[in-house]
């Protein structure tokens, strides 16, 4: 399966923005979808993953009540609703995809197959 990332950009504290992952393939409503941010100097880490087996969405504690994810499998199509951004959440976010995801393993980089390419998201204060 192949990723596409879109919609970052800037805004301010307080605003939203909503991220796109595109998928290829017909089986991509297989797939669990996983959003990962990575700022500058740091790791990349988990922020929220939606898995393809019964749609349960999980979030790191630090945007829960903040973000929303959600796929529309018609359209092939993953969003991240990103609201009452704050400066921290500015990172490079990336897309990424894999059909055999336990959940123990769902916010670790390393369960993740494929990746897209990622999307800039800039939070001013």
């Amino acid at each position: 399966v192949q990723l596409q990332a879109s919609g970052g950009g800037l805004a301010q504290a307080g605003g939203s923005l909503r991220l796109s992952c595109a998928g290829s393939g017909r089986t991509f409503s297989r797939y669990s979808i996983g959003w990962f941010r990575q700022a500058p100097g740091k790791e990349r880490e988990f922020v929220a993953a939606i898995r393809w087996s019964g749609g349960s969405t999980h979030y790191t504690d630090s945007v829960k009540g903040r973000f929303t994810i959600s796929r529309d499998n018609a359209k092939n199509t993953v969003y991240l609703q990103m609201t009452s951004l704050k400066p921290g959440d500015t990172a490079v976010y990336y897309c990424a995809a894999d059909s055999s995801i336990i959940l123990s393993e769902i916010s670790r980089t390393r369960a993740y197959g494929y990746w897209g390419q990622g999307t800039q998201v800039t939070v001013s204060s």
